[in-house]
């Protein structure tokens, strides 16, 4: 199986938080390197991070060893971002056969849960026809591993701020990764969410 691809999705503005999420940082690490950080331990190549809003202050943080997206039409919404990072994937001999969507803003999914997304995948008949989601307590959530066959109809389906969910509610052919074990998955959408994880700045 070919190397998959880390898609991370850190274009928005951050209504709820009140500032990019990008741009915050997590006991001293922006959010957005430690999400592409997350990535890579995890066993993803290449890394492709989107970004959006406050664009130009958010690509200095982000790791030497990833690639940068700017989603020009960021603020319409999350499937905008989707779009972007899922066309900037590589194409041709050795090309990713499969992408890991992942969000800036889950500070306690670590390297260990892409890692069992990824080995969920290795044996598949056809990889490039994965679709497997992490679950926690039994609830969806990220990251999603898409397979390449899918990419296409994903974003075509997508729209406005609604990622991949609707998509894969529709599908009979997800495979669903447990990874209570793991993390609890949980999104820090306010920064008193976030502080339950550690010092942020």
């Amino acid at each position: 199986m070919n190397p998959v691809a880390g898609v991370l999705l850190a274009a928005g503005r951050g209504r709820r938080f009140g500032r990019p999420k990008a741009l915050v940082r997590l006991d001293g690490e922006p959010l957005v390197a430690r999400a592409a950080r997350t990535l890579a331990q995890g066993g993803c190549a290449p890394v492709v991070v989107v970004l959006g809003a406050a664009a130009d202050e958010a690509s200095a943080l982000v790791p030497p060893d990833a690639r940068t997206v700017i989603a020009a039409d960021w603020a319409a919404g999350l499937a905008a971002s989707l779009r972007a990072g899922l066309r900037a994937l590589p194409t041709g001999a050795g090309a990713s056969t499969a992408a890991l969507l992942h969000l800036a803003d889950l500070p306690d999914v670590g390297p260990d849960v892409v890692a069992r997304l990824l080995e969920s995948a290795q044996h598949a008949p056809d990889p490039s026809g994965v679709l497997a989601r992490a679950t926690y307590g039994g609830r969806p959530g990220h990251p999603v591993l898409v397979g390449r066959r899918h990419w296409a109809d994903l974003t075509a389906s997508v729209t406005g701020d609604r990622g991949a969910g609707p998509w894969l509610r529709r599908r009979s052919d997800v495979r669903l990764v447990a990874c209570d074990d793991l993390a609890t998955g949980d999104d820090a959408d306010t920064t008193d969410a976030l502080r339950r994880h550690g010092r942020v700045t």
